[in-house]
């Protein structure tokens, strides 16, 4: 279906002055979504999904389930370089244990005790967490069959539009050391299944929005895209 729009009581003058404003409004619109890391981005591309479902039916019982206490989880490292960061903010995002006694709300401590330290992020960033870990149902659900999950990092860069909504931002706009890297990977799931180990591998692809000051303090996390809707 073709829609037309007609310019009523509008010169050709006027209607250009009006085209040229639509497109400025539009392309200001396209540099605030391309900047939502820096305040909304996990809240503009709507609600996320659940987890994806366990590789194979539970196990009336799994190793490891009940007779061990919980385990300290590694703190993030702390880093000046970004890509360095990036990768360990990736692993400890995909990477848990329902075995280990600990809880979903264990794993994003870790990853908030690397947020904006000025914590406007923080709100924001626990709910962009929520989006990659099971919920607490579907968590004691794993826990039965005694599922783990990790990540392969297959490529880390700095997505173009980033680059092009940097060079559009005003300035003071954003932070200095601000970046954002998409990251591309294999998430791999484990589990035991009528006593019998079983796995999945399925693809996902996210992004990563940080700031490393430059005066050398270490790197902290702002958000993450909505998974497997990463910036391009």
């Amino acid at each position: 279906m073709r829609v037309r729009v007609h310019l009523v009581g509008m010169n050709s003058t006027d209607a250009s002055r009006s085209r040229r404003r639509l497109v400025v409004l539009v392309s200001a619109a396209v540099v605030v979504l391309l900047l939502v890391g820096i305040g909304v981005y996990g809240l503009v591309a709507g609600p996320r999904t659940t987890s994806d479902p366990p590789p194979a039916p539970p196990s009336p019982t799994a190793p490891g389930t009940t007779e061990q206490g919980p385990r300290d989880l590694a703190p993030i490292p702390e880093t000046d370089d970004p890509e360095k960061f990036v990768r360990a903010v990736a692993e400890a995002l995909f990477g848990w244990d329902t075995t280990s006694g600990l809880m979903p709300l264990d794993y994003t401590s870790v990853l908030l005790k690397v947020a904006d330290p000025s914590g406007v992020e923080q709100a924001g960033l626990a709910s962009d967490i929520a989006g990659y870990l099971p919920n607490r149902e579907t968590w004691v659900e794993l826990r039965k069959y005694g599922t783990t999950q990790r990540l392969e990092i297959t490529d880390v860069f700095v997505p173009e539009a980033w680059a092009e909504a940097e060079s559009q931002a005003q300035p003071g706009q954003l932070a200095p050391g601000t970046t954002a890297y998409a990251v591309e990977g294999v998430r791999h799931r484990q589990g035991i299944w009528n006593d019998e180990a079983t796995s999945s591998a399925h693809e996902v692809a996210f992004t990563i929005f940080l700031t490393c000051p430059p005066d050398g303090d270490p790197c902290y996390l702002l958000r993450l895209s909505i998974l497997d809707q990463p910036l391009r």
